[in-house]
């Protein structure tokens, strides 16, 4: 039942280009504000409408469609339409017709892919979810090939950097749900080569460890994350800050010292409210301290507090175990809480998490 830190993929509505000239129509930077929303419906709405009457006049405008489309297929788990979508739309992703420098007139001085890199993502991503791993995987790794060639060509490198982090992370939790841990050990130790002082993947590093039994690895890897927190001191963000604290307090978890992982983890939510991570591995510690009524108290603030944020599923499914073991009447309670949730969650929110 715990949470963890996890990434979330928007729309990389911006194509892989050299120039920085926006041909982003309003209604593409619309459908950005809708996808920031979860308004995944309104979304496929607005590209079906889009292409039946023929409102996309450039070539880019086509895949930026398909891209929006297809991301909301996915978050509302139609995953074999947005395949499907993917693929019966282009061709080989390094076909010339998908090169601005094929269309002179349309885009003059520009070079490069237009193909939006959320494309390319989902089209490698998706099969995984079709039981088809090992295509998905194949499809990743090749995905990251293209990365790296993208920065060795000399393409903006801080895009390209945080692109190349985002698909071995990706990589990484393929292995990992395999419980494949020694290569989810050897990628981040490689990633780790080329940013050695990267607080996030030393944390990495350190789930790693914990995940195939090395606690005093993690141990280390943690320590080495506060240490270079305290030679930063001045500068640090409350991000940095509550994944240090965050670290601090999973160690505690793990060797059953809940008392003090709420300490820590309250520390966490001092520092920023909407730490979903925090707040809720401190109800799962309050619970395992047979303290339901605090514990169930810690999930409803938070969903009084930023409902936006806080609608998240394991947050959610911890609340309703916790109404399952403290309340005869859980499923009026359930209930209540799954009307609360229609009235507020984005389109792609699963509401079977409540188990009525």
């Amino acid at each position: 039942m715990e949470t963890s830190n996890t990434q979330t993929t928007a729309v990389d509505g911006v194509a892989d280009t050299k120039t920085s000239d926006n041909l982003i129509t309003d209604e593409i930077n619309s459908l950005h504000e809708l996808a920031l929303r979860g308004s995944w419906n309104t979304i496929l709405e607005k590209v079906s409408a889009a292409r039946s009457f023929s409102q996309l006049r450039y070539p880019h405008e086509h895949l930026v469609y398909l891209a929006f489309n297809a991301v909301a297929l996915s978050k509302l788990r139609r995953y074999s339409d947005a395949l499907d979508d993917i693929e019966s739309s282009l061709e080989n992703l390094d076909n010339s017709s998908y090169r601005y420098e094929s269309y002179p007139n349309v885009y003059p001085n520009r070079t490069g892919s237009m193909i939006p890199f959320s494309l390319r993502w989902l089209q490698a991503l998706l099969p995984s979810f079709l039981g088809r791993r090992p295509d998905s995987l194949d499809r990743l790794y090749l995905l990251l090939q293209f990365v790296r060639a993208r920065i060795d060509e000399g393409c903006n490198g801080e895009v390209w950097r945080r692109r190349e982090s985002f698909v071995l992370s990706t990589i990484i939790s393929h292995h990992s749900n395999q419980k494949e841990f020694g290569v989810c050990f050897s990628l981040v130790k490689e990633m780790l080569k080329k940013d050695m002082g990267n607080l996030s993947l030393i944390s990495k590093l350190g789930y790693v460890q914990l995940q195939f039994g090395d606690l005093e690895g993690a141990k280390l890897s943690f320590q080495k994350v506060e240490g270079l927190m305290k030679e930063k001191e001045e500068n640090l963000s409350v991000e940095v800050r509550n994944l240090v604290g965050r670290n601090k307090a999973l160690i505690y978890m793990v060797g059953k010292d809940y008392v003090s992982a709420v300490r820590e983890y309250d520390e966490c939510i001092e520092r920023d409210g909407s730490d979903v991570v925090a707040i809720n591995n401190k109800a799962l510690c309050l619970m395992y301290l047979r303290d339901l009524s605090d514990s169930i108290k810690v999930l409803e603030n938070s969903l009084e507090r930023v409902p936006t944020v806080a609608l998240n599923e394991t947050l959610i499914v911890n609340l309703c175990s916790m109404y399952e073991l403290a309340y005869v009447n859980h499923t009026d309670i359930k209930k209540t809480l799954s009307n609360w949730i229609a009235r507020l969650a984005p389109d792609d929110f699963d509401p079977s998490c409540t188990r009525i």
